[in-house]
């Protein structure tokens, strides 16, 4: 409401706009100066410092830098304030040694209607001399497409033949590598990966050949990590960064410079290496589906699935859902799958409805749904009777207090459900 020095120091007038961990709609994410300038500012100064590192004498700056990013809006509750997807506050306050380079307009970057932005930017830097790409995969591939529909071209380098250098993050990048290698078939393209959040600026991957991220330190963030065995929420007692074990499966606690104080991110780390510190992200703390960027988390699904079966007057007995991941031309969806003691009279209008509702309670869905354009229509299937059961049976986890994963960011347990047999 424009009060000030409730969480830092100097003045708060940014907030990252991200899906919300409970069933409220989104969540509001602090950024400060500091934060902007100390942690994600100098995470993008460090990444380029470690790619030169790693591939001396390269004129990065001799072209552009496509940065595809999200949008922002005036913060209703404040004349003075904003708030919007992170990539779009760093995109409108960039340090000049970034803005010189880069790509689209800003007033294009920036905005909201993504048919109409992806258009734009496709149809403004076709001609640029692009060298380095920043964004989430699955966006990064829309707006590939985009340019290949527009110039008749068969691979991307046909259209920049000097890029070389893709920046991602945000979800894992494994499920896209096959079609960004068809794209960009130059064996010169590389491939950085940075652990950025709206949270702030975490890991960079400084070496090529292996995938985990080096820990960044000097960012004005303070690490705490709880063991997932022993997680109890906000309850929980953490440990500090010289306590840590390789291979043991934490949360991610931190207190940082945008104004954030003992906040559980919701991400799982496990520790590499201990000097330097290195990390691989494991998963969150709770059941999702991220392979899209649409952040979709079990209180979102439960919240929907019940919404569903009250208007279509029908009893759920088990589900779970996973990602159906892009091929070629196709875009990705989810795969939901639910065995009912009650099934609708239309599984349609099911759909329809779980759809509906999860697109209201989640803002980063409603985002990838929007005219189809990351995420198709979701597909629901009904389960024969006593799938769930026989599938728990299978695995040793009948009984006692085992449960179904209701979300997956795999397609492993859906693909041994989907082949239970009467």
């Amino acid at each position: 409401k424009g009060q000030q020095n409730v969480l830092w120091p100097t003045k708060t007038k940014w907030f990252a706009k991200s899906s919300g961990t409970t069933a409220d709609k989104s969540k509001f994410i602090p950024v400060t100066k500091e934060s902007l300038e100390i942690c994600h500012n100098r995470g993008g100064k460090d990444l380029l410092a470690l790619y030169y590192n790693n591939f001396p004498n390269r004129q990065l700056y001799n072209g552009k830098h496509l940065v595809i990013g999200g949008s922002t809006e005036k913060n209703k509750l404040s004349n003075d304030s904003y708030f919007g997807d992170l990539s779009a506050i760093i995109v409108d306050n960039l340090p000049w040694w970034a803005e010189i380079k880069r790509t689209p307009a800003k007033e294009i970057a920036l905005l909201k209607d993504w048919d109409q932005k992806i258009t734009k930017i496709a149809e403004t830097t076709i001609n640029d001399n692009v060298l380095i790409i920043v964004g989430v995969p699955s966006w990064v591939l829309l707006v590939f497409h985009k340019i290949l529909d527009i110039t008749g071209k068969k691979n991307i380098h046909e259209v920049w033949p000097n890029l070389e250098l893709f920046m991602h993050g945000g979800v894992n990048f494994e499920p896209y590598k096959k079609e960004f290698k068809q794209l960009l078939p130059n064996k010169n393209m590389n491939y950085v990966e940075s652990y950025n959040a709206s949270e702030g600026f975490f890991a960079i991957q400084d070496e090529p050949s292996k995938d985990d991220l080096l820990l960044m330190l000097d960012y004005g963030i303070f690490y705490e990590f709880i063991p997932m065995r022993d997680f109890k929420g906000i309850h929980s007692k953490t440990i500090p960064l010289n306590e840590v074990e390789i291979n043991v499966n934490y949360a991610l606690v931190i207190t940082t410079n945008g104004g954030l104080w003992r906040y559980i991110i919701g991400d799982t780390v496990k520790f590499t290496c201990l000097k330097p510190f290195k990390i691989k992200i494991s998963g969150r703390t709770k059941s999702f589906i991220n392979s899209f960027g649409e952040e979709l988390i079990v209180e979102n699904s439960d919240l929907a699935v019940a919404y569903a079966c009250n208007k279509t007057n029908s009893n759920l007995k088990e589900y779970t859902a996973c990602p159906i991941f892009m091929k070629k031309n196709n875009k990705g969806s989810h795969e939901w799958l639910f065995e009912f003691s009650k099934k609708p009279e239309n599984l349609n209008q099911f759909a329809k409805l779980l759809d509906q509702k999860l697109q209201e309670i989640n803002t980063d869905y409603k985002a990838k749904r929007e005219n189809d354009l990351i995420l198709d229509f979701p597909t629901v299937k009904i389960a024969k009777e006593k799938t769930f059961e026989k599938w728990l049976k299978a695995n040793n986890k009948l009984g006692a207090q085992n449960k179904i994963p209701r979300l997956l960011n795999s397609r492993e347990i859906m693909e041994q459900l989907l082949t239970i047999k009467d």
